[in-house]
């Protein structure tokens, strides 16, 4: 591949992805244990990319110190004007190269999307490739679409509802777009008629803008923009799924103990240090870190990742395509069907469906209600606007540093802030902001009672 440099923009605020971007940059979410700009940065790298840009902005240190340790080189720019388009501009002055690849920071998506496009612009001679996928269905107006002839882009909408090829955040550029970055007018043109887009500088536009030939490179495997809550989810499970199904035989630490009672079926791989012990299931093909006990019992679904140092045990169930981050314990009768990242807590006695951020610590008996009377998906509000996702709607968000107390329930589709406490007994039906504490106001009535009411 002759491309060798990219740049990574990860700079937006992700003021969608509330409770998850309080501490950290969407691009810094955990996907599968790992920070996605790191598995961005770490899939570039086995494509042939050695010269990297970050764009910062929102939240830098998260991203910084996501890259940390990182083999090559990286150039960190901070973006100070707003827009993707500006954000690129700024990047590219750390760019000496003709080709470049551009990656949305909060993209995850398999390497051989990646692949496709920086092979894309020398295999269909043109100068520039851009990654497209099918629109969801109902989705077109949350998305930007393309208007493809002959494999060629011709234009791209923002917002249109009828949309049926959706853009996606990887492309491979030439550096003759710079003066069309430069003169930016903005905003986002191609829009609907009423389509309101906001006024930041837009890289979309300048596609639009650019008189070059843009190739569409449609995606052969999953493609997911991390911008709301459900989104990060989904990206744990997608990725958890191509990491687990692309195992070819099991890979075991020889410093790793398995024990013989262990009832394992599927290829696994398990790091340093790791014991699978006695009435351990595994149910399909798991990654396992360093570190970590799987002790008396704990059932995982299959298509599991588990970090290092993490504590699974006395039958905790771990559901299927789920991930359990570092440093993190599922205990007695807990179970978990989602993701959670590092540090978090489910000592004993819960049902937890959904997002569990960083060291968030569930109390006894908590547990996630998915399903409504009514059969649907739970609405959302994301910045005011009403939305109901296709799917993980009613999945609980828990946000980074939250707990719950003994007894809690969270009807479909919570979302418990940042720093928030719930307290025991609390049925959590709507958002909890963050840094709030939300207790049960109780009233109780005491009467006199004793051995006399028995006839005594």
């Amino acid at each position: 591949m002759s491309i060798r440099t990219a740049v990574i923009l990860a700079a937006g605020a992700g003021a969608r992805m509330w409770p998850f971007a309080q501490v950290r940059n969407k691009a810094a979410m955990p996907v599968a244990g790992v920070p996605n700009v790191r598995r961005l940065a770490d899939t570039l790298a086995r494509i042939g990319v050695d010269r990297l840009v970050v764009v910062i902005g929102a939240q830098p240190g998260s991203v910084r110190h996501a890259m940390l340790g990182y083999p090559v080189p990286v150039a960190f720019v901070t973006a100070e004007a707003g827009g993707t388009a500006a954000a690129l501009l700024a990047g590219l002055r750390q760019v000496e190269d003709d080709r470049f690849l551009v990656v949305y920071g909060d993209t995850v998506t398999p390497e051989a999307n990646l692949r496709a496009v920086a092979e894309a612009p020398a295999a269909a001679a043109a100068a520039g490739a851009i990654l497209t996928d099918t629109m969801p269905p109902g989705e077109g107006s949350d998305w930007y679409h393309a208007h493809i002839e002959d494999g060629v882009v011709r234009g791209i909408v923002g917002h249109e509802c009828d949309g049926r090829v959706r853009v996606c955040g990887v492309m491979a550029l030439h550096r003759s777009i710079i003066p069309v970055l430069e003169a930016n007018p903005g905003f986002m043109r191609a829009v609907p008629v009423g389509g309101m887009p906001p006024a930041e500088a837009d890289l979309m536009q300048s596609l639009n803008d650019w008189d070059a030939d843009v190739a569409a490179v449609p995606a052969t495997d999953f493609v997911i923009d991390m911008d709301k809550p459900w989104q990060a989810l989904a990206a744990n499970h997608a990725m958890a799924r191509h990491l687990t199904e692309g195992l070819a035989e099991s890979v075991i630490h020889p410093t790793a103990v398995i024990s013989d009672g262990a009832e394992i079926s599927g290829f696994v791989q398990v790091g340093a240090g790791s014991v699978i012990g006695n009435r351990s299931v595994l149910r399909g093909a798991a990654i396992i870190g360093s570190g970590t006990r799987l002790i008396n019992g704990p059932i995982l679904e299959g298509g599991n990742v588990i970090g290092d140092g993490t504590r699974l045990s006395d039958y905790g169930l771990v559901g299927r395509y789920s991930v359990v981050g570092n440093d993190c314990v599922v205990g007695h009768g807990a179970e978990i069907d989602g993701a959670m990242f590092d540090g978090s807590y489910l000592w004993h006695y819960c049902e937890v469906c959904g997002l569990v951020g960083r060291s968030v610590d569930i109390g006894a008996a908590t547990v996630c209600g998915t399903l409504r009377f009514d059969d649907g998906n739970a609405e959302h509000r994301i910045r005011g606007r009403r939305e109901r996702p296709a799917v993980l709607a009613n999945s609980t968000y828990y946000g980074d540093f939250s707990r719950t107390g003994v007894n809690v329930v969270t009807m479909p589709g919570a979302r418990i802030g940042c720093y928030a406490c719930v307290g025991a007994g609390v049925v959590v039906t709507g958002d909890v902001p963050d840094r709030t504490l939300r207790l049960l106001k109780q009233e109780t009535i005491d009467r006199p009672w004793g051995p006399e009411r028995y006839g005594w």
